[in-house]
């Protein structure tokens, strides 16, 4: 199995590269498509990647990843499962794209929100709407006596 390739992206600009050592694969036999060796293959895989140990991540990426990524984490250790192709290889592959994806966004810093004010124009369309709106619903009312 080779390093992991992260492209570069905000937070990461020359990209991250998590050695081989670090990622931890499991097979197993997946459910779904494969014809008559779908019960003995074992084409499923999980790519597993502690982000506490890692040497891939500086402090701070850590920090975020581990934030970031906390509803997918069991303790501090993601893992990653695909087994959507026929093939063990391609599996492999899907997984290991998938992991590298999850960790190039999770690394990006958050941009701040700019707050915005609605124009002028934008404020007169929604009088104007809800005026109209008021005026059906009178319409609609039952005749005063006079």
């Amino acid at each position: 199995m080779d390093d992991l390739d992260v492209t570069p992206g905000p937070g990461a600009p020359q990209g991250l590269r998590v050695p081989a050592g670090e990622l931890a694969e499991q097979f197993s036999r997946a459910s779904g498509p494969g014809g008559q060796g779908v019960n003995t293959a074992d084409t499923r895989v999980q790519l597993s990647l502690d982000l506490a140990t890692t040497t891939a991540l500086s402090d701070e990426q850590r920090e975020r990843v581990l934030s970031r990524l906390a509803a997918r984490l069991s303790g501090t250790v993601l893992t990653v499962t695909a087994s959507e192709h026929r093939t063990q290889l391609r599996n492999r592959g899907a997984a290991r794209r998938r992991l590298a994806e999850l960790l190039r966004e999770a690394v990006a810093p958050r941009t701040a929100r700019r707050p915005t004010r609605p124009t002028r124009g934008s404020q007169r369309r929604r009088g104007e709407a809800k005026s109209r709106r008021s005026q059906l619903k009178q319409q609609r009312r039952r005749p005063r006596p006079e």
